[in-house]
């Protein structure tokens, strides 16, 4: 396996000092490849920190000219001229930030190994890919590749999710696995990571569709997007299937609320539209008992998943507010679940409220009644709520700060949206539309804390900053 790593490694590294731009699109076709783990002399580590760290070093080298310093042929005063005329980084400040408080908190773990790993895949390396993006691909054509390396991903990722479906193979999970009660992973661990995937990706390919299907008429015969119109259109239908065959709930509302928002958008037409369709939804709803109750358990969280989340947000409350200094630093990086035991509650009664007698049968200590009502309840990695989340990882500044970047990003979202100039507002919608889903869907999960989910956001934050850096510059 090393030498696959090293051969890899090898050839990743000259793509990259011949066309550095299809490196970076290489590395966000594999983000998946974090799955990939290996150790090198004692280090663990993962391909796509591999070919992060050598994309970023590759162009560390060409930015600086470091190789032509080492000749002697370096122009230092050249270098400082030019660097006087670069524009600052968006969310520059922020991310300062985001670093040190993240560093911060990996010192309250005590550095631990996992505490530092945490930092890296999280923190430092997603930012490594922000950088990359911001400095490579600043022209509208370069950008519109890096929607197209993510869609081919999510395309060849949905399809062999689609094909576990009906055939259970690589479901290593066996409950996941029998048919009756089948949940696709695709490549990763466990359903709710090809969701939390494909989810906001979703968004941004429906930005580029509508894009696409808006100036059809006009660019048909030079640019050949009827065929990007269709590949896009069947990479969103196959990721659709893929959450719905994941059996994701939390991604399927997460969803709808951004197609919501994604029409609400569109214009003064398709507003009314969404307004009619959600009355006859709410009428629906109305007249049928059945329906109504089971949208009011999910959205109330009285189903078992929802009663699961809210005493794992009971205890992490408690946790965090047991003195000051948990409060305002967290518990620190990878560090949530073994603060959280002692706060843990092994199990919840669950569905109690439609047996009457339950107080009865409780105090003779029913086994079989518990059997029924029992529902264990496993200590989980973190507290399945966004807010929380950074809370108890980055501490209460942390979450603030993350909270203001997320307030940022939709605040430029909806000015590049309202820009009659923008001629990516559609692409513009879609971004901001991938923002509302991750917000959604870390109401009830975590849409940030995995490698490859940190390195989508920052590049959603990359393509929002180039796109309104490219309005300001016009």
């Amino acid at each position: 396996m090393i030498w696959f790593v090293i051969l890899f490694c090898f050839f990743y590294t000259l793509l990259a000092f011949k066309k550095l731009n299809w490196a970076i699109l290489v590395l966000i076709f594999f983000l998946p490849a974090y799955l990939f783990r290996f150790s090198l002399l004692g280090i663990p580590s993962t391909l796509l920190e591999a070919m992060i760290l050598i994309a970023f070093f590759v162009w560390f080298i060409k930015e600086t000219n470091f190789i032509s310093f080492l000749k002697g042929e370096y122009n230092v005063k050249k270098y400082f001229e030019n660097k006087k005329k670069r524009i600052k980084y968006p969310f520059g400040l922020e991310i300062i930030l985001l670093i040190i408080i993240a560093f911060v908190s990996a010192g309250v773990a005590n550095f631990f190994n996992s505490a530092l790993g945490l930092w890296k895949a999280c923190f430092f390396e997603p930012i490594l890919v922000f950088i990359l993006i911001l400095n490579n691909f600043k022209e509208k054509k370069d950008r519109d590749k890096i929607i197209y390396a993510l869609a081919l991903s999510s395309f060849f990722i949905s399809l062999y999710a689609i094909l576990q479906k009906f055939t259970g193979w690589g479901i290593t999970n066996e409950f996941w696995q029998l048919k009756e009660s089948r949940r696709v992973t695709s490549f990763f661990l466990y359903p709710n990571a090809l969701a939390l995937y494909l989810a906001p990706l979703i968004m941004i390919f429906l930005g580029k569709f509508w894009e696409l299907i808006k100036s059809f008429s006009k660019t048909f015969f030079k640019r050949f997007d009827f065929l990007k119109i269709i590949f896009l259109g069947t990479t969103i239908l196959l990721s659709l299937l893929s959450i719905y065959f994941a059996r994701s709930e939390g991604a399927i509302i997460a969803l709808i609320f951004g197609f919501a928002f994604f029409v609400f958008f569109l214009g003064k037409y398709w507003r009314w539209t969404l307004y009619f369709l959600t009355c006859l939804v709410l009428i629906f709803l109305i007249f049928s008992p059945i329906q109504r109750t089971w949208v009011f358990d999910k959205v109330c969280l009285k189903d078992l998943s929802g009663e699961i989340r809210k005493q794992q947000w009971r205890e992490t409350k408690e946790v965090l507010s047991e003195n000051k200094k948990t409060f305002f630093l967290g518990l620190g990086l990878a560090n949530y679940q073994e603060k959280i035991k002692p706060y843990h509650q092994e199990g919840i009664f669950y569905n109690i409220d439609k047996d009457s007698l339950f107080r009865t049968k409780l105090l003779l200590f029913n086994e079989k009644y518990k059997a029924k009502y029992w529902q264990p309840v496993e200590t989980y990695l973190y507290p399945h709520n966004i807010f929380l989340n950074f809370w108890a990882e980055l501490g209460f500044l942390g979450m603030v700060l993350f909270a203001w970047i997320f307030f940022k990003l939709l605040a430029i979202g909806y000015k590049l949206v309202a820009n009659k100039d923008n001629q990516q507002k559609y692409l513009s919608l879609g971004l901001a539309s991938a923002v509302i889903v991750i917000l959604t869907h870390g109401l009830v999960d975590v849409p940030y804390f995995k490698n490859d989910l940190a390195i989508i956001f920052w590049i959603i934050v990359a393509l929002i900053s180039l796109m309104n850096l490219e309005l300001k510059n016009e």
